[in-house]
């Protein structure tokens, strides 16, 4: 897996969206350079389809959502739709798996203003649903919590300053 660099994380807000509102229905695409390693974060009221490669289909979307009267961050990434064969859809499946800590790090530690401002949000659950038409690769999974993400960013940029 990619070790997270702060430095190499692009963040954009879309109004009305901001460090402190809405947490209802707060969207984040997160999508990548393989050529240059950097992550670009778009978090506003609705998904950034245009920063979506579609060919490749390798973004991550994430949104705040209420369950039960609770919030919750509820992930998803596109394994297949049927244009990827069985075998293929294996591969995108595993990468997903592989790349997804360093995916939720890039959102978590790039709207940690925001979850400073809500600090409740800290401790709730971050599902990830693994969207596919081959049933072994469709799935929802948890991801532990927006702390756990954020500690580690925090840890890795406080050792890098340090050393």
């Amino acid at each position: 897996m990619t070790k997270f660099n702060p430095n190499r994380l692009n963040v954009k807000y879309i109004p009305p969206v901001n460090s402190y509102v809405p947490i209802e229905g707060r969207k984040y695409t997160l999508t990548h350079s393989d050529e240059t390693s950097e992550l670009f974060l778009t978090i506003g009221a609705k998904y950034d389809h245009s920063a979506i490669n579609l060919k490749l289909r390798d973004e991550v979307f994430a949104e705040w959502q209420t369950r039960n009267g609770e919030y919750l961050l509820y992930a998803k990434v596109y394994v297949s739709g049927g244009e990827f064969d069985k075998k293929f859809s294996q591969v995108r499946y595993m990468i997903f798996k592989k790349e997804l800590e360093l995916a939720l790090t890039g959102i978590i530690y790039g709207d940690q203003q925001f979850l400073m401002n809500s600090p409740w949000l800290l401790d709730c659950p971050i599902f990830v649903h693994f969207e596919s038409i081959y049933p072994e690769f469709n799935e929802v999974q948890f991801y532990g919590t927006p702390r756990q993400y954020l500690k580690k960013a925090i840890n890795r940029v406080v050792s890098k300053t340090q050393a």
